[in-house]
């Protein structure tokens, strides 16, 4: 007997299994309402496994399904966010959001191999602020970005951002320009930047780094854009198509490559990797 106890997260549901005497975490599936154990959400890579939903992805859960085994060297890990504007209540958030993602920013960059290919990488984290862009985040990537450029090696990232940091001010606006600036010398050099859209992906991270890439793909279901659909409908007084920003809406006008599902992400990843010879010598089919 399976008995549901209540939760305050709307999403999310508790129940005891009397058989096993265990209690058992469920996250109800925002597109077909399915209630899946989180630890089997888990093992699908966060896809929900009756409709393909892909749910947000923690950095290190996405780094460790995307990189070969124990490939991964993290870059400046020890730079951190701080109150420089001395907005209220920030050092607060910048507290929480620490506990809620267990990382010190919303951005994990390193180096690692997908399929042997060795590359400069980078993943947003979603739990993070969703992933807003303040000044140590444009400074990782940056910094990613230079380090790729001076050791000729592909750039391969996975964005999910609200958007600029509001608590940061025009200080996290000009991230964008710094950010853009590095990727366009990196590719002004010859070399590959593949950028893998999740859901969601908006504001200026949408508007810089994220659309700056030779190949961008982009999650099942992702919304992307600049401003959201709520906020374009009270501004145009217009309604919007169905699907308006959603990835398969984004494809279809050509702002995104392909719509890549997560499992499939790593060999796709690998055989673009190849098909720009950043390593002649593998063949095709071993990928």
């Amino acid at each position: 007997m399976i008995q549901f106890k209540k939760n305050n997260n709307l999403s999310k549901n508790t129940v005891f299994d009397a058989k096993k005497d265990t209690t058992i975490s469920l996250t109800q599936c925002i597109k077909c309402s399915a209630k899946l154990e989180d630890s089997k959400i888990i093992g699908s890579l966060g896809v929900c496994f009756y409709c393909g939903y892909h749910f947000k992805q923690p950095a290190r859960q996405r780094i460790e399904s995307i990189c070969d085994k124990d490939s991964f060297v993290e870059l400046n890990s020890n730079i951190v966010s701080a109150n420089i504007l001395d907005f209220p209540d920030y050092c607060t958030k910048l507290e929480n959001a620490r506990k809620a993602s267990q990382e010190e920013e919303a951005v994990v960059c390193g180096l690692c191999t997908i399929k042997g290919f060795k590359v400069a990488i980078f993943v947003m984290e979603p739990n993070f602020m969703l992933g807003s862009m303040g000044i140590v985040v444009g400074e990782k990537i940056t910094d990613l970005f230079e380090h790729a450029l001076e050791n000729e090696l592909p750039v391969v990232g996975f964005t999910v951002s609200g958007g600029a940091r509001m608590q940061e001010g025009i200080l996290s606006l000009m991230q964008m320009a710094k950010i853009s600036g590095a990727v366009k010398r990196h590719s002004d050099a010859g070399h590959l930047y593949l950028c893998i859209l999740t859901n969601p992906t908006t504001g200026g991270v949408t508007a810089s780094f994220a659309m700056g890439a030779d190949i961008i793909l982009a999650e099942p279901f992702a919304l992307i854009g600049f401003a959201g659909p709520r906020v374009i409908e009270q501004t145009t007084r217009n309604r919007l198509p169905e699907g308006f920003q959603q990835s398969d809406f984004i494809l279809e006008k050509g702002f995104v490559d392909d719509i890549v599902e997560r499992k499939a992400q790593k060999k796709y990843i690998a055989k673009a990797l190849l098909l720009h010879s950043y390593r002649k010598e593998l063949m095709y089919d071993s990928i």
